[in-house]
């Protein structure tokens, strides 16, 4: 056996195969696929409905379905594209629109609506003309998670494409799919011909069918989003007073500030731009890729845009109470925002007092998560920056057998802030329950009492 690892080629037999062994997973788990082990089956489903043929092609419904439990799409909202197989047009839309025609010189009369190989759509503003409209429309782009808000999941738009084929065989499909929002972080799958879909009548005794049926699955990761973290999480207890900050440079280092303002302006007054171009007007390309204005961001050592804090609150003999507290140092306001905390003991979690909460089920009777998210007309925006840039709600939760304040486990796992992680402080910043700090208090209680008892039995006597 020795002299068979000291043979000269085997080292280099020995590398091909590590190598195509790598290759082999690579290939199995390719680097556009994501998966989020909080909501293994989240994913936005795009199903394209052939309801009936036209003269050179087809009209279809397009329907997206936001199937993931806590990541919504916020305003300006979502941008769909696509490439057209063949020469295919759009003759018309409801409840969208192309952000751009293209050439269409060729056409005479009757102008399509876009005549461009790869049409970028966005969904149509509220307040729209209602002869513009479809069902699950005109919403800005604007998608809620399936937990938070199942009824407006779903955004949907009808499409009349031309110069394409009339029947199931001739029709191509649309290719390279592209889903932004308007950022990058989602990857989409190629749309593949599915059992056409059944739509039932206002008396549900008859069903409809769709001519033909297609569908794809558009899955998000942070780490192809290439985003730096939005959030930072600090920490504190009942039993110790020291209070653990976020990470300095959490989210991005704070700027170079002049020594003169800081003199004039306290630093937490001070507006920092998020992106370089803060303070201009945004450009015509700006506006077509329907990207939102730049805005300005509260200055801080961590510089993270959502301040996360976890305070240990109470314990009592059964129960314990922890705060959660979310600061927004943003200038602008947060719609539906949500919070996703893994924890242990929210397996037996009792009561949330200004949050709605829901626990995330991920993986059979295992529930370590929970979801919080405003109460509608109460807390469900988060103001920006400022006094009222601020909600917070206490959490009880009953002790798990395994409760304990030793060791971080009080803490929770992960924080995420609308689908995004934050970025906790190292476990070994976690404040500590002092050694024996409950016995020392009690001993020197019980003497100071026996003193008092023996000078009053002195005295009396």
């Amino acid at each position: 056996m020795e002299a068979l690892y000291s043979r000269p080629g085997f080292d280099r037999k020995l590398n091909v195969v590590v190598l195509g062994a790598v290759v082999m997973i690579l290939l199995a788990f390719p680097p556009g696929e994501a998966f989020d082990p909080l909501d293994p089956n989240g994913n936005i489903t795009i199903k394209w409905d052939v309801m009936t043929w036209t003269g050179d092609g087809y009209m279809a419904q397009v329907t997206m379905y936001n199937y993931q439990q806590y990541r919504h799409i916020e305003a300006p909202g979502w941008i769909l594209g696509w490439a057209w197989a063949k020469k295919e047009v759009i003759w018309s839309m409801q409840g969208a629109e192309a952000t751009m025609q293209g050439d269409c010189s060729k056409f005479h009369g009757d102008v399509p609506h876009c005549c461009k190989k790869d049409p970028t759509i966005v969904d149509l503003l509220p307040g729209v003309a209602y002869s513009a409209q479809s069902a699950n429309c005109c919403r800005g782009g604007v998608l809620s998670s399936y937990v938070q808000d199942p009824l407006n999941s779903v955004a949907s738009f009808q499409i009349v494409v031309g110069k394409a084929g009339t029947s199931n065989i001739t029709v191509a499909l649309p290719k390279n799919f592209t889903l932004t929002t308007p950022g990058p972080g989602y990857t989409c799958s190629p749309a593949k011909v599915v059992k056409p879909s059944l739509f039932p009548t206002p008396d549900g005794r008859r069903h409809t069918q769709a001519l033909m049926t297609w569908n794809l699955t558009c899955t998000y990761s942070q780490f192809l989003a290439q985003r730096a973290p939005t959030c930072c999480v600090s920490l504190s207890t009942f039993y110790n007073d020291v209070i653990v900050p976020c990470q300095n440079c959490a989210c991005a280092c704070r700027p170079n500030i002049s020594q003169p303002l800081l003199s004039t302006v306290p630093i937490e007054d001070v507006f920092a731009q998020s992106t370089s171009s803060a303070n201009q007007r945004p450009g015509a390309s700006a506006i077509i890729q329907n990207q939102a204005p730049p805005t300005l961001l509260y200055c801080s050592m961590d510089m993270c845009p959502i301040h996360i804090h976890w305070h240990v609150k109470t314990n009592y003999v059964d129960y314990w109470r922890a705060k959660v507290s979310i600061i927004n140092r943003h200038v602008k306001n947060y719609t539906m925002w949500n919070l996703v905390v893994q924890h242990p003991n929210f397996n037996n979690l009792t009561e949330t007092f200004s949050f709605q909460y829901k626990g995330l089920t991920s993986y059979g009777a295992i529930n370590d998560t929970a979801m919080f998210w405003g109460i509608k007309y109460y807390n469900d925006m988060l103001l920006e920056a400022g006094d009222n840039g601020n909600v917070q709600s206490e959490i009880l939760m009953r002790k798990d057998p395994r409760f304990t304040f030793t060791q971080g486990w009080a803490i929770p796992h992960r924080i995420l802030f609308n689908g995004d992680e934050c970025v906790m402080p190292p476990p070994t910043s976690y404040p500590f329950m002092p050694n024996g700090s409950i016995k020392v208090k009690t001993g020197l209680f019980l003497h100071v009492v026996l003193a008092l008892a023996v000078v009053y039995l002195a005295t009396v006597l």
